[in-house]
């Protein structure tokens, strides 16, 4: 018998009309007591693109490309779809893989890091799927953070040398790196266990990866998008505008923004780079390309079937039905963590969330 009988991708989800826009956003800020009318002013940037986020679509095109890996590769396992907040729900996703007689799921989520939101949230998450279904629900054990992995960093790479040579040949040469991911609460970065700021820090090492890969030498900026809570609240900065302001200040010739914080085109990509830090870049005069996001590139999709590979030949020890999380193995996470679970004390709370509009 093989140790998992299929494989769930987990993602954030997002709206797919206008109708859905704002229901998605009271989804995503459920409990924290934000106004309508804060959110009617993130639900602009969906209305700029017809009220549609790219992620759904991008999860069901990452389904069918790892399904067609799988079948290259002699590996026979369903892969099923569930979202955090919208539709296909996990709750519902993780009763129709018990109704297919699914015993044991392995599950990759949309998101690489460590932080409460993009790693112990997808444990919550998919264990509250689980809930309602009591002991017929299937054991589902999460794989780690993968950012460190080869595929994910080539896939930047690759995009980020295809957005180099988008520029104009008399600035290509020397345009400048920005490396992008979502702001988080400073509070947030600082408890992800024993990897103090665990997610800057990764975020820094997948950057310099990218880089190595370019062969680029010169200094490389880290900046962040989507901040989106109290202006009281210290956040991850600097924002990505105003690094593209201090970059045209100090006589930047050219800019390639590349996204790493993101596995694929959420609204913060599509609004956040696209939209406002390419205006900004234009106002400026500062050339400005964007690289694409893994997606479904070959190496990342072909990343996630070693995985799944690795973790059928050696399944963790056998524990009491459920999501692997907490004590299955070491704490924390590290640039060997594709093998571990969570620990206890990794990826733990912090005391307010961001406002995410994916």
């Amino acid at each position: 018998m093989p140790a998992y009988d299929a494989l769930l991708l987990v993602s954030f989800g997002g709206p797919e009309g206008p109708e859905d826009v704002l229901p998605f956003l009271r989804n995503v800020t459920a409990g924290r007591n934000i106004p309508d009318s804060r959110l009617e002013q993130v639900a602009e940037h969906y209305y700029l693109f017809g009220g549609i986020s790219p992620i759904n679509q991008q999860c069901r095109d990452l389904v069918a490309a790892i399904e067609k890996d799988f079948e290259a590769g002699g590996i026979d396992l369903p892969v099923y779809w569930g979202n955090r907040n919208w539709q296909p729900y996990l709750a519902g996703t993780v009763a129709t893989m018990a109704a297919d007689g699914v015993t044991r799921a392995l599950a990759v989520a949309t998101s690489a890091y460590s932080s409460y939101s993009s790693c112990r949230q997808y444990l919550e998450d998919i264990e509250h799927g689980r809930a309602p279904l009591g002991p017929a629900a299937p054991r589902i054990d999460k794989i780690p953070p993968y950012f460190s992995q080869a595929g994910f960093t080539q896939s930047f790479a690759t995009a980020a040398e295809a957005a180099l040579q988008s520029l104009p040949a008399d600035v290509r040469d020397q345009a400048d790196l920005v490396f992008t991911a979502h702001s988080i609460p400073l509070a947030m970065s600082e408890r992800s266990g024993p990897l103090s700021g665990a997610y800057p820090a990764q975020l820094a090492e997948v950057a310099g990866q990218v880089a190595a890969r370019l062969g680029v030498t010169r200094p490389w900026r880290l900046a962040y998008s989507s901040r989106s809570g109290p202006p009281a609240q210290p956040w991850l900065e600097p924002d990505i505008s105003d690094c593209l302001a201090e970059l045209a200040a100090a006589g930047s010739r050219a800019v390639v923004v590349v996204p790493i914080g993101f596995v694929s085109d959420h609204m913060e990509v599509r609004f956040d780079l696209d939209v406002e830090a390419a205006e900004t870049a234009r106002r400026l005069g500062l050339p400005f390309a964007r690289a694409t996001t893994p997606g479904t590139s070959a190496p990342f999709v072909a990343m996630i079937t070693d995985l799944v590979r690795q973790w059928q030949a050696e399944p963790p020890a056998s524990g009491p039905p459920g999501v692997t999380a907490a004590a299955a193995a070491p704490a924390g996470h590290g640039a060997a963590a594709a093998r571990r679970f969570c620990g206890s004390d990794c990826c733990v709370p912090a005391p307010a969330r961001p406002l995410a509009a994916r």
